[in-house]
């Protein structure tokens, strides 16, 4: 009797740890930049492994992880790897130095330290754009962009990020309001600019 009372707690414990799991198995395959088998195997039991060692208070509380659509967030990582590394790549070759880019804000709509880095991060690993800053208070990031031709880009950069933002949510259960109307940007773009080198 005290067995079947103690085994569901166990299991409702063990239930709340599994973001924690789950970001520490991204992170893995994120720091070592593959999705081999070894790897993949190997940050599941090191992030089992950190949990189970150190545990703490759960981090997103009231999330239930969907382990299908975290393959999701790493295909579609995949996926803009290959098709933005491809476009960077023939950026340089065409306009080489003179390659234009632009200082884009993004609003988000989470409101979870963890996740919005989570955001960054895959952002960040996307060729062509890095985070140059984030804004926790107001919700913002701040995407250093190439190659930014027009409003047309800038726009699409930005929901570029903010799809992001969505399936990083879904993947956890967590709730995102991103289609409700949302924080409008606070400030205009930096227009597109050309990047330059100076001579040495």
């Amino acid at each position: 009797m005290i067995r079947s009372l103690i085994r569901p707690e166990r299991a409702r414990r063990g239930l709340r740890h599994l973001p924690m799991i789950a970001w520490l198995w991204i992170l893995w395959v994120l720091l070592w930049g593959s999705t081999g088998a070894v790897v993949l195997l190997g940050g599941l039991l090191v992030a089992v492994g950190v949990v189970l060692a150190f545990p703490l208070p759960a981090v997103l509380p009231g999330a239930v992880p969907r382990p299908l659509r975290t393959v999701g967030v790493l295909v579609h990582l995949l996926t803009d790897l290959v098709r933005s590394g491809t476009t960077v790549a023939w950026q340089v070759v065409r306009h080489g130095r003179k390659t234009s880019s632009a200082i884009i804000e993004v609003p988000l709509h989470l409101d979870s330290d963890l996740l919005i880095t989570a955001v960054a991060e895959l952002t960040t690993m996307t060729p062509g754009t890095l985070v140059a800053e984030i804004d926790r208070r107001r919700k913002r990031l701040y995407v250093h962009a190439l190659p930014i031709r027009d409003r047309h880009d800038i726009t699409h950069r930005r929901h570029g990020v903010q799809a992001v933002e969505g399936r990083v949510a879904r993947a956890v259960g967590h709730r995102h309001s991103a289609d409700g109307p949302g924080p409008e940007a606070g400030r205009p773009d930096n227009p597109p600019r050309r990047t330059r080198r100076r001579k040495s």
